[in-house]
């Protein structure tokens, strides 16, 4: 087939694109092993794009002779195709303040992210921090994210401007902050139930937009703000609910006096009616067995951070005892706690996470929970996490050669979990090749794919 050299951004806007590369998603969690039928793996794929959804599917050799003559094939040859990234908690706000010294969690609250939220009911000011974020998000190769803005409408209006510019589909919400904050951040039940509202009525289900209700954690809501927010939930049933729960031992003893009527931290939030499907709650660590077994009965999600949990050394997330209640739990950066937005040094510490607590997850284990695996806790299998036909077409390119060390490892993989673990242990943003949003390209650092007709001679 003949071909000719693309430009960054160079493909063109046709309603059908297809795609040739290694394709791998998922169908289902895969065994440890990785080896199983929930792992579809195309060594000569192609993935057919059309109108910013997935049309096909399948082997190159399949599907290729059929397509329509002139369809614009992009040849990603020695890459691979996989699902756009899920990033399930993350502060947009706190991304200026990433990687900021402090000795734990709350003293780091104090001394960097309010300081820096404050300055967030400037519109301007947030518009230039969410064009940065979301930049950093494609140039990482994540799709979709769970957003914590600031207490601020401002902030929820520009990460979402922003998004929807970009037809990305992202959730975000408003912090709820009543108490135990500075003033200058501080609303009310009332203030912050109604401006909730509002960016539901102007958000939620534009274009690919959702909203998430977001007390930021129990300790800064009053008993008449989390009612509040338990209300908008019960109104507004399809839009998320995220807060933080058990993150730190400190945080936890601050909870039980402030809430002492209820048996948990956890179950602050249950007695608000704040725990059900949409409901992500951020770290999940020092949770015991009532309360795992309350977000699997509920269909709550645990949101693990391990690089936040380990930077501000909070602990370290249970994976054995998640698995054995049968709870929901995904993986995510939060930034600015968390030292990276690539999804790939995520999971690479997640790695070291669940090796430290006698687990193990493989390779196959991490992407799918980066991938179909949040989809599906999230209530959107089938639409995002997955390239299955019919779905969105979210998805990123991985070089598997982006280093001179990734390339020389991968070079000598004798399996696709060996290729899929040194891209977790070895890769981070430069490791994405390209970005892909509703089909269209948004992130290229490299602009090496080469495009040819279908009809051509090879």
């Amino acid at each position: 087939m003949s071909t000719k050299l693309v430009s960054q951004g160079a493909e063109s806007a046709a309603p059908c694109v297809a795609y040739r590369a290694r394709i791998l998603y998922f169908r289902g969690r895969p065994a440890s092993s990785g080896e199983d039928d929930a792992t579809i793996s195309l060594e000569d794929g192609l993935l057919v794009v059309e109108d910013g959804r997935i049309a096909q599917v399948g082997d190159y050799g399949t599907l290729a002779p059929a397509l329509d003559a002139g369809t614009e094939i992009v040849d990603w040859r020695g890459k691979l195709i996989m699902p756009g990234f899920i990033d399930t908690h993350v502060h947009y706000p706190q991304t200026d303040i990433i990687a900021s010294p402090a000795t734990g969690l709350l003293p780091w609250l104090e001394t960097y992210t309010f300081p820096t939220e404050g300055r967030f009911g400037d519109p301007a000011y947030a518009a230039d921090v969410a064009r940065f974020f979301v930049d950093e998000l494609l140039r990482c190769g994540t799709t979709t994210a769970l957003v914590y803005c600031t207490v601020h409408p401002e902030s929820a209006d520009a990460l979402f401007a922003e998004s929807h510019a970009r037809n990305m589909r992202m959730v975000a919400g408003k912090v709820m902050m009543d108490r135990n904050c500075p003033e200058y951040l501080r609303d009310t039940a009332e203030s912050g139930a109604r401006d909730s509202e509002m960016l539901i009525q102007r958000w939620h289900g534009k274009g690919r937009q959702m909203y998430g209700l977001t007390p930021r954690f129990a300790p800064t809501s009053t008993e008449a703000q989390l009612a509040v927010c338990g209300e908008l939930a019960q109104q507004y049933h399809d839009v998320f609910i995220q807060s933080h729960v058990a993150e730190n031992a400190d945080e936890i003893k601050w909870v039980s006096e402030l809430f002492p009527q209820a048996r948990s931290y956890l179950d602050v939030y249950d007695r608000f009616g704040l725990l059900r499907r949409r409901a992500v709650y951020g770290h999940s660590i020092w949770l015991d067995e009532t309360d795992r077994l309350r977000m699997r009965d509920t269909g709550a999600v645990a949101a693990h951070c391990p690089t936040s949990n380990l930077f501000l050394a909070s602990g370290l997330f249970d994976f054995a005892a998640a698995d054995a209640a049968g709870m929901a739990y995904t993986l995510a950066t939060d930034v600015g706690g968390g030292t990276s937005f690539s999804m790939l040094q995520t999971m690479n510490e997640a790695h070291k996470v669940a090796r430290m607590s006698g687990s193990h997850l493989s390779a196959h284990t991490m992407f799918y929970l980066a991938t179909e695996g949040a989809a599906q806790s999230l209530d959107l299998g089938g639409t995002i996490g997955t390239l299955a036909p019919g779905a969105e077409a979210d998805f990123v390119v991985l070089d598997p050669c982006a280093t001179p060390l990734l390339a020389r490892r991968t070079a000598r993989a004798e399996s696709l979990e060996e290729l899929l673990f040194a891209l977790v242990m070895l890769g981070d943003d430069r490791a994405i090749a390209a970005t892909y949003v509703a089909g269209h390209r948004m992130h290229a650092p490299q602009g090496e794919a080469v495009s040819a007709q279908a009809g051509a001679t090879a």
